[in-house]
């Protein structure tokens, strides 16, 4: 089983991770094939520089390289993807036959509060700039660029998580037990 998660920054999205991991699932993100490729490049894996390399990756290979360079790697196996962030990305994906979209969402004002209180290198500092930063992301301006809105309308289940972690782990068991698995 393949799940993929988007929603915007301090949703919740690394926390829904950790919770799919502890069930045995692989984690994994789409950011992984941009980090490896700046690596390469002698690139620091800095907020600007992820978002450049993957437009750049997406310039050069299609809008769903990134998806594309997971599947690779990922070789039929059981994971979580992180970061999906554009509508090839999900369509990519869905070629495996048994992926799932997940929708990660929290009220603005509850992630720019965790945000905050996170500090995670990158992050913004100042709620000006962790808006317009929100509003750069959801929509592209071409096939290269992030769209996070179009990206949330092609997901499967939608998880709202502004309430404790409690009450996003219940919500998540209910998901887990109403996923199908292969028989």
């Amino acid at each position: 089983m393949l799940i993929g998660l988007t929603g915007r920054n301090a949703s919740g999205k690394s926390t829904l991770v950790e919770w799919f991991s502890a069930k045995g699932m692989r984690s994994v993100s789409c950011s992984d094939s941009i980090r490896e490729w700046l690596s390469d490049q002698g690139v620091e894996a800095t907020r600007e520089a992820m978002i450049e390399g993957g437009r750049e990756l997406r310039r050069q290979g299609g809008p769903g390289i990134l998806a594309e360079m997971l599947l690779d790697s990922l070789d039929g196996g059981d994971a979580v993807v992180d970061s999906i962030r554009t509508p090839a990305e999900v369509k990519a994906l869905k070629s495996r036959g048994d992926f799932f979209l997940i929708e990660v969402t929290a009220d603005v004002e509850v992630r720019w509060g965790r945000m905050v209180d996170r500090g995670r290198f990158g992050d913004a500092t100042e709620k000006a700039t962790f808006l317009a930063q929100e509003e750069e992301e959801s929509e592209a301006n071409d096939d290269a660029g992030q769209d996070l809105n179009a990206t949330a309308k092609l997901a499967d289940f939608k998880v709202a998580n502004d309430g404790s972690r409690k009450e996003l782990e219940e919500i998540l068991e209910e998901l887990w037990e109403s996923l199908p698995r292969p028989a």
